[in-house]
């Protein structure tokens, strides 16, 4: 790069991320200012101008808080006292951000559950949420009739647009209450360091968990997007993403409301849809996970995927095969992507647009954000200790678990944990650089070059070894999703009889043009031989959670057995050098040890 492109890279990170740190200031965890302070402060600034684009309706900030009010209302008619907590089943409509920013005001949290989940799922999260209460509404009733284990407490079921015949232990929630704002001395003494919200994990690997989610971290991620994507009162931000977690549901919400644009939300997201929306509702910005990004491209031409007003899309998971043609195909000027967890302290932004990189932290910024990669065994899953017992920090280059400092009077570097305090501890790496400390393991696997931007490499548990190397599913599945035809690759392990390690597969959702034999000779070019998917399954879609993560627990529990998948299944055969079908027969030859892999 040539001297006044570095010097004009290195000006856009640092003016990006001057910006984010000034909206973040302020953050203190002992404050008595919480985050439906911020949401009132949002609304007297920018009273009339429109909040929410739904379906066709429009609701100004002003009309939007009178929802909020009413939501206080009714917590306080059905008895919902402060420090309790009420969990909030909805999709997303006008009334999400609402309801749980009206009940923030009596000093109430609010437990955003998944509405993916039914029955045991559905009924663990309600459970640990500790509410005695939910909110739902019609779309989302029936996931309750699923339930069939007891939980833990009782249980009574507000529901929004009721039927006529509701149940026992189910009522009608009316908006019929007070508009006006609930008098702040109702929530006095409250401070920022108390739970707000609980948001749960995507549970790709188990039942979901409960992160406490405080008003500052709430505050820091809604207040650090509004300075980080530098929203106007003239953008309208598109959000397809579930209100139910933090990247549509604080960032998103955050990018847009606190700065007086306009959130247009959507119930779902359409890639068919998607550029009609965009260009109908003038939208300017675009929340995404890197799926939607993938699915975009994937897409036939579009008349109207130029015909935009995008100037800056912003999210996580943007995957380096699809950055670049994302960006030149659909003319989007800014890519921010960033790196954060619900429950995390380690936060990355890429303010200059690097492509591939989820952060950036230069050297002479090391000491002021404690990130570090600790060196890691992957076979035992845990940091490497030297003989005094401390980690290692990784050398440039080096892949390494991302782990953060934890400091708890630092509302940048607090580590709040799950409503499970197990599970909380089991987050937290002791004496890792030195005695006494205490840093969160993201259970990210990244790498960072020479100018400090982080690369993310794998999850922990989806890495896993074969012929004694490790194999990175995220590189392979990169690779894989380059090749003509392949819609979307899920790569993982799965074991082999009387073999160590795990053997690739990759589960692939074709177009019609894909050639499986090409695939084969293509692999053979862009993979070492122990990182080459070794089993085939074509299926027409791939399960993904709530975020578009992709869901492996079946798929490795399945392996390659055709007893258990009606989908089809291939074998990369050493001696007729082609994908091969796998029949029970085959199968059998393969558990029993007749092929040297």
């Amino acid at each position: 790069m040539d001297p006044i492109a570095r010097i004009a890279r290195e000006a856009r990170f640092l003016d990006g991320l001057a910006r984010t740190l000034w909206r973040v200031r302020k953050i203190d965890p002992e404050s008595n200012v919480l985050i439906c302070d911020d949401f009132e402060d949002a609304v007297d600034r920018f009273a009339d101008h429109t909040a929410i684009t739904f379906e066709g309706e429009t609701t100004t900030y002003r009309q939007l808080e009178a929802i909020a009010n009413r939501f206080a209302a009714w917590a306080e008619s059905a008895g919902v006292k402060r420090g309790d907590t009420v969990a909030l089943h909805l999709p997303n409509r006008t009334e999400y951000v609402a309801a749980w920013m009206g009940l923030a005001k009596r000093g109430v949290a609010s437990a955003l559950i998944n509405t993916n989940l039914q029955g045991a799922a559905l009924a663990h999260s309600l459970s640990i949420s500790g509410a005695d209460h939910a909110i739902t509404d019609a779309t989302c009733l029936p996931a309750f009739d699923t339930m069939r284990v007891q939980l833990a407490r009782p249980l009574t079921l507000w529901v929004l647009d009721a039927p006529a015949d509701l149940s026992e232990g189910r009522r009608a929630l009316t908006l019929k209450g007070a508009a006006t704002r609930p008098d702040r001395s109702i929530r006095a003494g409250l401070k920022s360091k108390d739970v707000a919200l609980y948001i749960y994990t995507s549970g790709t690997t188990g039942m979901p968990k409960a992160a406490k989610i405080t008003h500052s971290r709430a505050q820091l991620y809604m207040r650090a997007f509004a300075g980080a994507t530098k929203t106007n009162t003239e953008d309208r931000l598109y959000c397809a993403l579930p209100l139910y977690h933090s990247t549509g549901g604080l960032c998103g919400v955050g990018a847009a409301l606190l700065n007086g644009g306009t959130l247009v939300l959507r119930r779902k997201f359409s890639a068919t849809h998607f550029w009609s929306d965009i260009v109908d509702q003038e939208c300017t910005i675009f929340v995404y996970i890197g799926e939607l990004c993938r699915y975009l491209v994937n897409q036939p031409p579009n008349p109207l995927e130029r015909a935009h007003k995008l100037k800056t899309a912003f999210g996580n998971g943007l995957r380096p095969e699809v950055w670049a043609e994302f960006q030149e195909r659909f003319g989007v000027q800014r890519i921010l992507e960033f790196y954060g967890s619900t429950e995390g302290n380690v936060s990355l932004f890429n303010f200059d647009g690097q492509p591939g990189a989820v952060g950036r932290v230069p050297h002479y910024l090391k000491k002021k954000f404690p990130v570090a990669l600790a060196k890691f065994d992957v076979e035992a899953e845990q940091p490497v200790r030297n003989a005094e017992g401390l980690c290692i920090e990784c050398a440039v280059g080096e892949i390494g678990e991302a782990i953060g400092r934890i400091k708890n009077d630092d509302a940048r570097s607090s580590y709040t944990g799950y409503a499970d305090k197990a599970a909380s501890e089991r987050k937290i790496l002791h004496d890792a650089f030195e005695k006494g400390d205490a840093w969160f393991r993201t259970g990210d696997l990244m790498r960072q070059d020479k100018a400090g931007y982080f690369y993310f490499v794998d999850r922990i548990g989806d890495t896993f070894r074969w012929k004694g190397e490790n194999v990175s599913t995220t590189e392979v599945q990169e690779s894989v999703a380059r090749y003509p035809g392949v819609l979307e690759a899920n790569v993982y392990g799965v074991g082999l009889t009387g073999i160590d390690g795990r053997a690739g597969m990759v589960a692939i959702t074709p177009a019609p043009d894909f050639d499986l034999a090409g695939l084969r000779q293509y692999l053979a070019n862009e993979l070492p031989s122990y990182a080459r998917p070794i089993f085939i399954r074509i299926e027409p879609a791939i399960e993904t959670t709530g975020t578009f993560k992709y869901r492996k627990m079946d798929l490795v529990r399945e392996g390659f057995d055709p007893a258990q998948t009606a989908h089809a299944l291939y074998f990369d055969h050493p001696t007729l050098k082609t994908y091969a079908p796998i029949t029970p027969a085959l199968y059998a030859e393969i558990q029993g040890g007749a092929f040297k892999l």
